[in-house]
């Protein structure tokens, strides 16, 4: 007895997936010798560099002078260095300052619960006597 499949047809190969399968072990095999291949031109060659050298030098003088550091704390109180100052004092001391040295960088530091007023209070001496290099830090305590 003789059993119909339907129309004969001639087995085929899946060229496709193989054509797939060689281009994908073709880039493996170049993307992990080209690796390789850095790995070993590192270690064997080195380019000689020769860099240049400065003839100016730096002199102290022109160096920025260290910052006036004024921290205000929580409760508004406001000090320089360990010096707790009042509003007139500071503001005596301010004016010194900017005699003394007019150029000289000013840092408010204030208290992360400082009150805003208390900032700005001390940011409104220091341009008032003419400081307008000013930065500005908030520190927790």
């Amino acid at each position: 007895m003789r059993i119909e499949l339907g129309d004969d047809e001639q087995p085929e190969i899946g060229l496709i997936a193989l054509i797939d399968c060689i281009f994908f072990l073709l880039m493996f095999f170049m993307v992990a010798t080209s690796f390789k291949q850095k790995e070993t031109q590192h270690k064997d060659k080195a380019i000689p560099i020769t860099l240049p050298r400065s003839s100016a030098t730096l002199e102290l003088a022109d160096a920025a002078p260290d910052p006036l550091v004024i921290r205000v704390d929580r409760a508004g109180q406001v000090a320089i260095g360990e010096d707790k100052l009042s509003i007139e004092a500071l503001h005596a001391r301010l004016s010194g300052e900017a005699r003394a040295h007019p150029g000289r960088p000013v840092r408010i530091e204030g208290d992360g619960n400082a009150s805003y007023q208390s900032i700005v209070h001390v940011l409104d001496l220091c341009q008032f006597e003419g400081l307008t290099n000013i930065a500005m830090r908030a520190r927790r305590q």
